[in-house]
């Protein structure tokens, strides 16, 4: 009979797979001096390992309206100026 321990699986599992930062009431020059302020604030050396574990994203609420959730508008704090999908991850 298998036990609830020999079904957890063998790799670590993420218990915060992503944090989403949806923002909006701005305007799209605030919308991008908000993402520019996280992109700052990441660069905080007590925040690289959750940075390398945790991909943290920000959107336009307007965008996500627009093209989707799924879509590639989620800028990475760590690189703003590229976009992503929302389950992208900076580790394969």
């Amino acid at each position: 009979m298998a036990t609830a321990l020999s079904t957890l699986p063998s790799h670590p599992v993420r218990l915060f797979p992503r944090i989403l930062f949806v923002l909006d009431g701005t305007g799209h020059a605030g919308v991008t001096t908000r993402i520019n302020a996280l992109h700052t604030a990441a660069k905080d050396p007590t925040l690289t390992l959750f940075l390398h574990t945790v991909p943290v994203l920000a959107a336009a609420l307007a965008e996500l309206h627009t093209n989707g959730p799924s879509e590639p508008v989620w800028h990475p704090v760590q690189d703003p100026d590229h976009t992503v999908p929302w389950s992208w991850s900076p580790h394969p």
